[in-house]
């Protein structure tokens, strides 16, 4: 095995010692070799231990590698060999073949061209009667719950190891090399290996749902006109109109992007357009796009908001017939919910994805981080800028770089490794002082910032405060909210002290810079809040992102080893604070340099304004809650552009047109996202809270319903107190009732309305 490894490093691959049980490196700092080939003395020290297994790192390091890996003993590659033997049987005898330890392929190959990450080309959905584990091709799955209430296992029979990724390989026990040799492997063209995916892409069965798609906010008896052009809108005109070409109708329709001549490049069925390409702009690989969604980047560049409006004029979109009655039940009933907002689901990856610093530190987090999560990191590292700039720099509008960030993470996804990594900066940069973790009073508060004037608290279970707020009678919880408000307000003026006895002459703190870093779970988190919480303004401010699940471990880096250009970074803004420079007047009342707008930068902010304000204004009556959020929407966005600027050029930051256009993208999905699940979780009273309860009960529940006495026993209820509960939301149109049909006994089932 030694030997193999020495003649795979000398031929271009980065290859490492494996585990061939767990099919991963065996190296605690393993991802480096994703950018370097290890040395012939460090392969032969690696080898000389007696090592079981060997893999190689695919990508860029090891010459544009790339695997496509047969999976579940290999069911797809008769069927994928075929295909590209029909298209270009040439291509074949030249690529490198083995067999797995699971039975299943490996084809091998370069590309002389730069390859993307991995890619799943080819999955299959299986439906399942219970979430109980099941075991398929020897592997073991649980089957999970799709938003019907069905259960399933989503499994993925061909996939590609691609930049970034590794596989085990021969001579590892259980892989046999068939055809060729990884030393002297074939280099194709681009179009070669795109041919190469499509025959895999042309096997696959299963297409996710499109994810939901920004709209302005409209009142909710009206048909939104994405909804409708989704529902009887021309895609297939579209789609021609912009050189894309039908290559094969039926159910599941081929299409073939513009510049390309043969092959294909996404498939239409069900009125889903399912992208493969990696080359398709404006559309992105392995997402699937609603008619509406095709629609807005095809004509809009991606602004929904502007396609809604021309559908809108088009036609698309109206108000359903009012028939009115004479019968008033507004005495006798309770007030219905509001129907939800759409979800628009957690935020994207992409939009995690900010150029300089806050990517470098990213990616220090995700390659040391034990449980790696690309959301926790990018919060860590944005909340570092904020506080790093804090002071320092201002928008045109004279905003600052201070932000109340939370993460949403469950327990066990690892949400202290970003912490610990901010702490570890700010003490190798002497500013160990400014780091905080909890709030015991508003006053402890005003004390800390008199001192420091710029802090970064970064705290666990934020939601442990926000219920003692909401529940305590203690004034030094409300006090809490109230001065985290002022500061927030207050970062471009003055913050008043409060009065203390002795005190000769009152005293303000001058441009005060508060960054909170909070993490919270979930359910708790929105559990927590309260409706006068919500539009008091501390939730509109609070920027909260959605973690996800806990990843794969991975094996732990030197946390302590912060590289050189992230310390240079954050030296750079430390600089401009030192402790001597205390006693200057400008360090008392700062007049910090402005970033300006670049190009359309500032009119994309001012139309987002726009936007937002009519939103405001569109939100019902009575939501409050829609009010506030959409209020501060804008401000929000302005401050994301600033930290993006500092962040790509922490020098001479600039506001970029792509720096607002993504401030813009991060904060309007993540304002639909708090309103849906304030609209969840959120109650006004203890019956509303009841009700809300109840909802997510049957919203979780297979079919979205239960039987009477399990869903009585999941809430914990009386029979009475349950009673009154079902009868209302059913008078409500929340909940239906329907009867069981079963012959030994009678009884009903509580089913969720749509709505």
């Amino acid at each position: 095995m030694k030997e193999q490894a020495i003649q795979y490093r000398n031929a271009g691959l980065s290859v490492l010692p494996a585990n061939p049980q767990l099919k991963f490196a065996t190296l605690p700092q393993w991802k480096q070799y994703q950018h370097r080939l290890p040395t012939e003395a460090e392969v032969q020290g690696w080898f000389n231990n007696g090592q079981s297994g060997l893999c190689i790192v695919t990508g860029a390091v090891s010459g544009n590698l790339e695997m496509i890996d047969f999976d579940l003993q290999a069911e797809l590659f008769e069927a994928w060999y075929l295909r590209v033997q029909e298209a270009a049987p040439d291509v074949l005898p030249r690529l490198v073949i083995e067999t797995s330890q699971s039975g299943g392929r490996h084809v091998i190959y370069r590309c002389s061209s730069a390859i993307c990450g991995n890619l799943k080309l080819a999955q299959r959905k299986l439906g399942f009667s219970s979430g109980e584990e099941v075991v398929i091709g020897g592997k073991t799955y649980r089957p999970r719950q799709d938003k019907e209430g069905n259960w399933h296992v989503v499994l993925t029979l061909i996939e590609t190891r691609g930049q970034g990724g590794l596989f085990l390989c021969a001579p590892t026990p259980g892989y046999t090399i068939i055809q060729g040799d990884l030393t002297n492997l074939p280099v194709l063209t681009a179009p070669e290996r795109e041919l190469l995916l499509e025959a895999a892409w042309s096997l696959n069965e299963y297409i996710p749902d499109p994810e939901a798609t920004p709209q302005a906010v409209i009142p909710t008896d009206t048909l939104r006109p994405g909804d409708d052009y989704n529902a009887r809108g021309d895609v297939r005109s579209l789609l021609q109109s912009h050189g894309w070409t039908c290559v094969k109708g039926g159910d599941n329709e081929y299409w073939r992007r513009p510049g390309k001549t043969v092959g294909w490049s996404a498939t239409l069925k069900n009125n889903v357009f399912y992208v493969w390409s990696t080359n398709a702009s404006p559309f992105e690989s392995q997402k699937p796009y609603s008619p509406f969604s095709v629609y807005a980047l095809l004509e809009h560049s991606g602004d929904f908001s502007k396609a809604a409006a021309e559908l809108s004029r088009q036609g698309y979109g109206q108000k359903p017939e009012v028939h009115p009655t004479d019968v008033d039940l507004s005495g006798i009933l309770a007030s219905p919910d509001k129907p939800l907002p759409e979800d628009p689901g957690p935020i994207p990856e992409s939009l995690f994805s900010v150029p300089g610093f806050i990517e470098r530190l990213m990616k220090f987090c995700l390659d040391t981080a034990p449980y790696p999560n690309k959301a926790l990191a990018f919060c860590g590292a944005l909340a570092l800028q904020s506080f790093l700039a804090g002071r320092k720099i201002k928008e045109p509008g004279g905003l600052r770089t201070n932000i109340y960030l939370l993460a949403l993470a469950s327990t066990g996804t690892g949400k202290d490794w970003p912490r610990k990594i901010n702490a570890n900066i700010l003490n190798l940069i002497n500013a160990s002082n400014c780091l905080g973790n909890r709030f015991a009073s508003g006053e402890g508060m005003q004390d800390v910032m008199l001192s420091n004037l710029n802090m970064l608290f970064q705290t666990d279970e934020i939601d442990t405060m926000l219920r003692c707020i909401n529940t305590s009678r203690e004034s030094r919880y409300e006090s809490i909210q109230d001065t985290l408000l002022t500061f927030y307000t207050s970062s471009d003026s003055s913050f008043p002290m409060r009065t203390k006895a002795g005190m000769k002459e009152c005293v303000s703190i001058r441009n005060p810079h508060l960054t909170i870093f909070g993490t919270a779970t979930p359910k708790n988190y929105y559990q927590a809040l309260s409706e006068r919480m919500m539009t008091s303004g501390f939730f509109s401010r609070m920027l909260i992102v959605d973690v996800g699940e806990r990843a794969l471990c991975e094996i732990a880096g030197d946390i302590d080893a912060i590289p050189q250009d992230i310390l240079e970074v954050a030296e750079f803004w430390q600089e401009k604070t030192r402790p001597s420079a205390k006693h200057n007047l400008s360090w008392e009342n700062p007049n910090p340099p402005v970033a300006p707008y670049q190009g359309q930068a500032g009119k994309l902010l001012f139309d987002f304004q726009r936007q937002s304000d009519l939103n405001h204004r569109a939100a019902e009556a009575n939501d409050e809650v829609a009010k506030a959020v959409w209020s501060r929407a804008a401000e929000n966005a302005r401050k994301l552009a600033l930290l993006y600027a500092c962040s790509e050029n922490h020098q001479q930051p600039v506001i970029t047109e792509a720096a607002a256009q993504w401030a813009i993208d991060f904060v309007n999905h993540q304002v639909r996202r708090q309103l849906f699940m304030a609209g969840i979780y959120a109650a006004e009273n203890k019956f509303h809270a009841d009700c809300l309860k109840l909802k997510e009960k049957l919203r979780h529940a297979p079919g979205r319903k239960m039987q009477h006495s399990d869903l009585m026993k999941n809430m914990r209820m009386d029979k009475d107190t349950f009673k009154k509960l079902v009868d209302t939301m059913f008078e409500q149109g929340d909940i239906q009732i329907e009867p069981m049909v079963q012959v030994t006994k009678k009884g009903v089932f509580y089913k969720l309305c749509t709505a």
